[in-house]
């Protein structure tokens, strides 16, 4: 009979004693196995060199991509306690991922970046910063002074990112220059408001945040320059324009509906 591999020991008196994580970050994901680990060696570095290498832990929400990141995730897991994975099974939407991540964190911050590698997790430290000195939400803008969307890499990307945000920034009476923005940080209680009406398949979900939490919500903007894709190829393109399109139209939808009321 051959000799059992013996399973490794969890410090555990290292588990017991380590502070608890003062920001969730939420990557949801979907074939990103070749991004996963520069993903969270970057996270982990822009936290060490903040001095804030125990504030955060991160959550990457995986719908059963076929590439396998979920595995892959889970073996870098194995040997980092700051990351967790969640694989979904027969569940699918950007925004019921999200969900899922805000609800599994006890983090009072928690915070959406892609898996991509196009959001500059160097941001990080600077945006619990301003949570913890009395922010409620700040967004990573590509719209304001040093910031850039250069990482759209065709004009029609360019152009379809630039006209949703026009709309949205309408629609909404929004007080940000990037609410298609896909990282941005958020006290929790105020993610699990918004989250008890996110429509599970939406594609912006800042959107739907920006659309269900007070006005008197204290929103600062961190400039993001946005870089390029490190792998694969990208989700946005006409059909999740067009998935924004309705998104947005149910939304104003509602808001007439409550202005008559």
């Amino acid at each position: 009979m051959p000799a059992l591999t013996p399973e490794p020991q969890a410090d555990w008196f290292a588990l017991m004693t380590a502070p608890m994580p003062r920001l969730s970050l939420v990557v949801p994901v979907y074939n990103e196995a070749a991004n996963v680990p520069a993903l969270v060696q970057g996270v982990e570095a822009a936290f060490n060199k903040a001095g804030q290498g125990q504030a955060w832990e991160m959550i990457i929400v995986d719908d059963n991509s076929p590439d396998g990141t979920a595995e892959v995730a889970r073996a870098i897991a194995a040997t980092n306690r700051q990351l967790r994975v969640i694989k979904r099974i027969g569940r699918r939407g950007l925004s019921s991922a999200v969900m899922e991540g805000f609800l599994s964190s006890s983090a009072p911050y928690v915070a959406v970046m892609d898996g991509d590698g196009q959001h500059d997790e160097a941001l990080l430290p600077t945006m619990l910063e301003r949570l913890e000195n009395g922010a409620d939400a700040v967004v990573a803008s590509r719209y304001v002074k040093g910031g850039s969307a250069a990482g759209l890499s065709n004009g029609l990307r360019q152009a379809l990112s630039a006209l949703g945000t026009k709309m949205t920034v309408i629609v909404l009476n929004v007080k940000t220059s990037d609410p298609m923005s896909g990282f941005f940080a958020i006290r929790r209680p105020l993610a699990e408001q918004a989250a008890t009406a996110l429509r599970g398949r939406g594609f912006k979900v800042l959107v739907d945040i920006l659309a269900r939490v007070p006005r008197s919500t204290q929103l600062v903007e961190v400039p993001l320059v946005f870089r390029n894709r490190l792998h694969g190829e990208s989700k946005l393109g006409p059909r999740v324009f067009l998935e924004a399109l309705v998104q947005l139209s149910l939304l104003l939808f509602k808001r007439l509906q409550q202005k008559k009321q």
